[in-house]
């Protein structure tokens, strides 16, 4: 479903700030895995992420999404098939406008254009048994402007928003780290039902060590641009944070230095 091929990405190339943000990446995810990403600040997984929504270009190398080549699609012709939850509630829901009225875009979003009722009956209807399925209340309150949720609220419909037109690729961008530990633990939750129900191929950013080993069947571990860990199935299943840890100093013969990693 996603190929990443000898993927390099440098900034600010030939000056004294220059950074190899990505160095020859290369990743494959078979239809339904569920990668989560785990790294230091500075390790590249943001820039993997940005790689594969289209909102960056790499200087070297080839993406392919279902079999077909995307490198050069700009990110809104990309978002036809990718679904993107990020890190900052705000983000990824249009403040001004009701849950309703955010649900029917996003509903839209892999459909030809053209003049109609945003909002029918039906549609109506459909969304409401979409949101009873996150236990928030959130069907009753179709027309509450979404900017007076809350933000673990926001972050909830932002993940049914990316997730059920049931894209080819869901990109989870540190989705649950700007919210308090009871409502991250709810997005937690809700992400695992959700990307299950949809059986949706899904790529996941996470500082919280303990996140990445309790969701997905696959982890990779980055470091200065480099996927140095990959791991999955059984051996990904019987990790744990100290073993972790102890493969990154294995492998490159220092101590992960970010706490936030460590402990979430």
């Amino acid at each position: 479903m996603l190929n990443l091929s000898n993927i390099s990405v440098t900034f600010n190339e030939d000056t004294p700030d220059e950074k190899k943000a990505l160095q020859d990446i290369n990743l494959s995810l078979n239809s339904g895995d569920f990668v989560t990403v785990i790294g230091s600040n500075g390790a590249g997984k943001s820039t993997l992420m940005n790689i594969v929504s289209g909102s960056l270009k790499p200087d070297i190398g080839i993406v392919e999404i279902n079999g077909k080549k995307v490198s050069q699609l700009p990110e809104y012709k990309r978002s036809n098939f990718i679904g993107r939850v990020f890190q900052d509630p705000m983000a990824g829901t249009a403040p001004s406008m009701t849950i309703e009225e955010n649900l029917a875009m996003a509903y839209a979003r892999n459909k030809k254009r053209k003049l109609r009722i945003g909002v029918t009956k039906k549609r109506r209807e459909m969304f409401r048994e979409f949101l009873e399925t996150l236990h928030l209340g959130l069907e009753n309150r179709l027309n509450a402007k979404v900017g007076l949720l809350s933000g673990g609220e926001r972050q909830a419909l932002s993940l049914l928003m990316a997730t059920f037109t049931e894209p080819n690729i869901l990109l989870l961008d540190e989705h649950t780290a700007a919210l308090d530990p009871s409502r991250a633990e709810l997005i937690t939750n809700l992400t695992g039902e959700v990307v299950e129900k949809f059986n949706l191929t899904t790529l996941m950013v996470t500082h919280n060590m303990q996140q990445a080993l309790d969701l997905g069947n696959r982890l990779i571990m980055m470091d200065k641009g480099q996927i140095i860990f990959d791991v999955s199935g059984k051996e990904k299943q019987e990790l744990t944070i100290e073993k972790l840890l102890h493969e990154f100093q294995r492998i490159r013969g220092k101590q992960m230095d970010n706490d936030r990693a460590v402990l979430g």
